[in-house]
């Protein structure tokens, strides 16, 4: 099994004199009271096993009618490092705002409930923002050397939807819709404000606004296995999809505006990680 960069002696604190945390991990949810435990059990497993510094596991149950937020609550009082919050409101995009937003980790990051990316991903996806090495970080099914099983209709359509980003918005990341990510807090703090969407296109705006920011994107080739029980609307995503592309291409020049003194500050070249100067926290 993959382990995450080297351990270090020293202790790393914040301000409050608390150790700081490295990854919050955040998982969106909407009534999945069925597999929420067994996904966050198994996530805290692998943390725990294989990542030596000091974690986060952030359950973002957003609208969820439900026992969903009821086991999020358990399991925050059963396992050390992990939370859980509701939000009235759904959208995944909505969720992860509001997540990411409220954390003190250094690195942030999302995986989706149904685990269908394979976690031995999680150590190159990380290590390439602890390193400094990058500022967002994807896990990639249409990357070289990634392993995907999924139906021939979904492989279509997001062959499809990728190619479109391509060429439309001329996207130079290879998959922008996989649920396994990672940014720089330093780098969400810039975007988030930026970012429209608070549904599924979140993703894709974040990565183009990235992009068009000079932000380096580091891509991950992943094993991925398609979710039979999964309650995405593929066609209601893709017409949301569609009407987020339409809008980006129209406000191009708005966006690189905005944009401008973030390339300024933080775009390509300059990719020093602050706050990860000093040696790491260890977990526990």
């Amino acid at each position: 099994m993959t382990t995450f960069i080297s351990e270090h002696s020293t202790r790393q604190r914040n301000s409050a004199g608390l150790p700081t945390t490295v990854l919050d991990v955040v998982i969106p949810v909407h009534n999945e009271q069925e597999s929420l435990a067994a996904c966050v059990e198994t996530v805290h497993g692998y943390l725990q096993e294989h990542f030596p510094y000091a974690f986060r596991i952030t359950v973002a149950d957003n609208a969820s009618t439900d026992a969903t937020l009821a086991v999020g609550r358990r399991l925050e009082q059963e396992l050390v490092g992990v939370r859980a919050f509701h939000l009235d409101q759904k959208g995944r995009g909505r969720a992860l705002r509001a997540s990411w937003s409220m954390s003190d980790a250094l690195v942030l990051a999302y995986m989706d409930v149904d685990l269908s990316t394979d976690l031995d991903a999680l150590a190159p996806l990380v290590a390439s923002l602890m390193s400094g090495h990058s500022d967002l970080a994807i896990g990639s099914r249409l990357a070289h050397g990634a392993h995907v099983v999924r139906g021939f209709r979904r492989d279509v359509i997001s062959r499809g939807y990728n190619r479109l980003l391509r060429v439309s918005l001329r996207a130079g990341f290879t998959d922008a819709q996989c649920g396994f990510k990672a940014i720089r807090a330093d780098v969400a703090r810039e975007l988030l404000p930026l970012v429209q969407d608070d549904s599924w296109f979140f993703d894709t705006e974040l990565l183009v606004l990235a992009e068009r920011a000079g932000l380096r994107i580091h891509e991950v080739p992943v094993d991925w296995y398609d979710d039979p029980d999964s309650r995405v609307d593929v066609v209601s995503t893709a017409i949301d999809d569609l009407r987020g592309v339409r809008r980006m291409r129209r406000g191009r020049a708005a966006d690189d505006t905005r944009l401008a003194g973030i390339k300024a500050r933080m775009g390509r070249g300059r990719v020093s990680l602050p706050g990860l100067d000093e040696p790491l926290p260890q977990a526990g």
